[in-house]
């Protein structure tokens, strides 16, 4: 397909994250767009106010006439639409070009130096990062990213061409559309195994992944991981290795040691050692855009962060609330340790959302473990996303498991009141479903509150 030979975009699904990052790029180049969700929210909100016709019911009669042109309207949609969708059916039957996202996103990078973030976690931010760096040293880059980046306000960057960012999701294999230049592999922890079946499996399509880098193509590798690359760590050794690590004042300061040259005293300003491996990973691929290693060590410690990454909502000495996506179980590790390391001495409420059924079930005992570490634990209901209830997948049965007096279920609605009774020390939301919504609500009560 040659996106030249297209004029009008329709997009199934068009509020999801990365789904409205395509169509912010479509606009900016002068396309038509507009597009169905199932529901409205802050990001649907933003797309209407750049001139994109949005509705919200499964219906043929709502879509503008204009778009029932096979021959010049390409039509994208998320694997998050059930077959079922009328919609959907409508233009699959009607011989329309139908493209998943990732197949859209492999045909506008296929002929930019593509840099792709991979790894069961930490995408957003290394992809944000990424994006930063390479914005601060002058690089001529479009940004597709999986998150709203505090740097530029938006989850999408246009800055020129020749180079791109891009998230490589391994959800439904969806990475294997690329074709990258310079690629990294953040972790491989086994998820999504209502596609996958086994952790070995996923493996296998990160192996596969790797073998679509471009002729002379580098990859960059977590040290410790089953992929051949060049190694980045914290104190281990790798290619790319942070040594001399302290925190002051809630910031990282360190030597930053590549193979050519010791970076001394770089900073970085997000909490978590799982951010501070990010940002070492962004900084090693920046290095290929041939940006000079010193500016992009000072572009570092200007990175603002990702909303719901680690967010603090609100800091002061006698209260501090903090947002994050973790949904799963070495996510959620990932908070618990930076809240150690940045706020030792404080009494922790985690609130928790289960993502998915098949999630819950397949990681049951690690959800309980992970969470069993905070002081106290608020389980939300799980939510369903694109899956239908699983009989006895509750968070009533994932609550049984948690090994933690302090333990119970709330709903949404009732968030509040609880969390002013138990008055805790140090707040954090957790999850990839809705409780994003619920977090302006909550920081306006507490502001007041403390």
């Amino acid at each position: 397909m040659n996106l030249k030979s297209i004029h009008k975009v329709y997009f199934i699904g068009i509020g999801g994250i990365g789904m409205s990052a395509l169509a912010r790029y479509f606009k900016f180049i002068k396309k038509n767009v507009a597009g169905y969700d199932k529901t409205e929210t802050p990001l649907t909100r933003e797309l209407t106010k750049l001139g994109i016709d949005i509705h919200y019911h499964d219906k043929v009669e709502l879509i503008s006439p204009e778009y029932f042109d096979s021959d010049t309207t390409l039509v994208v949609y998320t694997p998050a639409v059930p077959n079922t969708h009328i919609e959907y059916q409508y233009f699959l039957n009607a011989g329309f070009d139908i493209k998943k996202r990732s197949e859209v996103l492999g045909l506008i990078t296929k002929d930019t130096f593509c840099f792709a973030v991979a790894g069961t976690h930490g995408k957003t931010t290394t992809s944000s990062i990424l994006a930063h760096l390479l914005k601060e040293t002058g690089t001529p880059l479009t940004a597709f990213l999986g998150g709203i980046s505090e740097d530029f306000n938006s989850n999408f960057l246009l800055e020129g061409t020749e180079f791109s960012v891009v998230e490589a999701d391994e959800f439904d294999r969806s990475f294997l559309r690329l074709s990258p230049n310079v690629a990294c592999v953040t972790s491989m922890d086994a998820d999504h195994l209502d596609i996958y079946g086994s952790g070995e499996e996923l493996h296998k399509s990160f192996r596969d992944f790797t073998n679509r880098l471009k002729p002379g193509g580098k990859l960059f590798v977590r040290k410790g991981l089953p992929l051949e690359g060049i190694t980045y760590g914290i104190e281990d050794g790798s290619d790319y290795c942070i040594t001399n690590l302290r925190i002051e004042h809630g910031t990282y300061i360190f030597d930053l040691n590549t193979p050519e040259a010791t970076l001394s005293g770089v900073k970085f300003n997000k909490p978590g050692r799982h951010n501070l491996l990010n940002g070492l990973v962004a900084f090693a691929m920046a290095v290929e855009s041939n940006s000079p290693a010193h500016r992009l060590a000072e572009a570092l410690e200007t990175f603002k962060g990702v909303q719901r990454r680690f967010s603090y909502k609100i800091k002061n000495d006698d209260f501090v609330f903090i947002d994050d996506y973790a949904h799963h179980p070495t996510e959620i590790n990932a908070v618990y340790d930076a809240i150690s390391e940045m706020h030792p001495d404080k009494k922790v409420l985690a609130i928790f959302q289960p993502h998915l059924f098949s999630r819950t079930k397949d990681f049951a005992d690690d959800f309980a473990e992970s969470l069993s570490k905070f002081d106290a634990i608020i389980l939300l209901d799980i939510y369903p996303a694109r899956e239908l209830p699983m009989e006895g997948i509750t968070s009533e049965w994932l609550l049984g498991k948690i090994e933690n007096p302090k333990k119970k279920i709330v709903q949404k609605e009732e968030l509040i009141e609880e969390i002013k009774r138990q008055n805790p020390e140090l707040l954090v939301t957790m999850g990839a479903g809705d409780i994003g919504l619920e977090v302006p609500k909550l920081k306006k009560e507490l502001e007041y509150a403390n």
